[in-house]
């Protein structure tokens, strides 16, 4: 805790771009007019968007601890109404542009509107860490890197910029303390004439060191990390690829790597980053959009447009646990997904001169309880429409965890469509304690899963 004090303290009297954190006036609105993580306590004028009232700590009956499935409390509720092709005009306000072109394209694709559930429950010292930086925390080298004082807490919850809230979404609360795991991570691809690929079937592990604020051994410039074995398909069996990111990229860029059995050893592999194809995913996501946004916010401008209402993927239980049929021709089964109300941050990310990339323009909606649900879309270098991601998550009630993984994702230049981090056949767990630093390097990693 001293080196975190000392750290922050060196970094603060830097010269490196800092920006001050919020006055003390506003900060002190935390816990009043806003949520602990700066969402706006209150509901919406008309009530459909309700206040927040701490959100869902309690498990409904039927539910099974340490079964890797999350029962669902709202199994019961109906719709409020229903968007398709013939009506979307009314509501385009509060859509996106890829759900707009989605609807457009398949007139029997609908999105139902339940009741809007303010869920997203953080554990005490998540939401203090999250106070104390209100007043606290800078962002640093012109919105690329953060002071490692933040640790432990959303970064920037009254955020004032951009890169401020971009930042909130890569360091969200969403793996736990010690991270989470699946057994069967599965990527599916659905092509233009409606043929299924399972383009992947992992075993992931995936943890945020940024919270692990007691851990010995941690670097305190690391914020996540994660790595995946390859189970299926065949030809790619044993494959293991890891990811690390850090506070400040531009001292410590993200650290990949890559093992596979033919080679046998493990390689780094500075491409996975930016607008890299990511493989496992059949190329239909690029490495910088994974989760909506990862990565380095250096090849663009990243502007705050504001805040306002749309209709967003949200407690998604039956999308995450029960939708063995959630596969369809152009779409994922609309009857599998739950849309609500919220209030999301809206940024836009504008290609900077003299920066290569597919995309010309990003946006990016991110709901204000968890800065990690919502949606994004992406425009060519022509400002044609290219890829729309919807990524909606559950609370694991049990935990104090928002999270957020499963999403699908539209190539509307391919014609094709992606469910991403699909966990059905395995489930998802949280740790409960943290595996240490020497058991998560590479080759320690590599040894243990490739003799098993």
């Amino acid at each position: 805790m001293k080196f975190q004090v000392a750290l922050g303290l060196l970094l603060s009297g830097m010269s490196l771009s800092s920006l001050a954190a919020v006055s003390a006036d506003e900060a002190a609105q935390l816990g009043k007019t806003l949520t602990p993580v700066g969402a706006e306590m209150a509901g919406n004028a008309d009530g459909s968007i309700p206040a927040y009232e701490g959100g869902l700590r309690t498990a409904p009956p039927g539910f099974k601890p340490d079964s890797g499935i999350w029962a669902d409390p709202f199994a019961d509720e109906k719709p409020l109404l229903r968007i398709n092709a013939g009506n979307m005009a009314e509501y385009e306000d509060k859509l996106s542009d890829g759900q707009k072109e989605v609807l457009r394209r398949n007139p029997d694709y609908y999105m139902d509107i339940y009741p809007t559930r303010r869920t997203a429950a953080y554990p005490q010292d998540v939401q203090d860490a999250t106070v104390r930086n209100a007043t606290s925390c800078q962002i640093l080298k012109d919105g690329l890197a953060v002071d490692a004082a933040c640790r432990g807490g959303i970064p920037f919850p009254i955020p004032k910029t951009g890169n401020e809230v971009m930042w909130n979404q890569l360091l969200r609360y969403n793996d736990g303390k010690f991270g989470t795991t699946t057994s069967s991570s599965n990527t599916w691809v659905v092509d233009r004439n409606g043929g299924v690929t399972k383009t992947a079937e992992q075993k992931t592990f995936v943890e945020r060191p940024y919270y692990q604020t007691d851990v010995e051994g941690r670097d305190p410039q690391m914020f996540y990390r994660v790595y995946s074995v390859t189970k299926q398909p065949a030809r790619k069996a044993g494959e293991l690829t890891g990811l690390t990111d850090y506070l400040d990229p531009t001292a410590k860029p993200r650290r990949a790597w890559s093992y596979t059995p033919g080679q046998r050893r493990v390689k780094l592999a500075p491409e996975f980053n930016y607008d890299t194809p990511v493989a496992s995913m059949g190329g239909l996501e690029l490495f910088d959009e994974l989760f909506m946004f990862s990565g380095t916010q250096d090849r663009f401008d990243f502007k705050l447009v504001g805040k306002k209402e749309m209709y967003i993927p949200y407690n998604n239980y039956r999308f995450y646990f029960d939708c063995k049929d959630q596969l369809q021709a152009a779409h994922p089964n609309p009857a599998c997904e739950r849309w609500e109300l919220h209030r999301v941050w809206v940024v836009e990310a504008t290609l900077k001169p003299g920066m290569r990339h597919v995309y010309s323009k990003r946006r990016y909606y991110l709901d204000e309880d968890t800065y990690g649900a919502g949606l994004y879309d992406a425009w060519d270098q022509s400002g044609t429409l290219y890829r729309a991601m919807m990524l909606g998550g559950v609370q694991f009630y049990d935990h104090d965890i928002p999270y957020i993984v499963k999403h699908a994702i539209y190539d509307f230049n391919k014609g094709m469509y992606g469910i991403v981090n699909d966990g059905l056949n395995g489930g998802y767990r949280v740790l409960t304690e943290a595996i240490s630093e020497r058991s998560l390097n590479p080759e320690a990693i590599v040894m243990r899963e490739t003799q098993r």
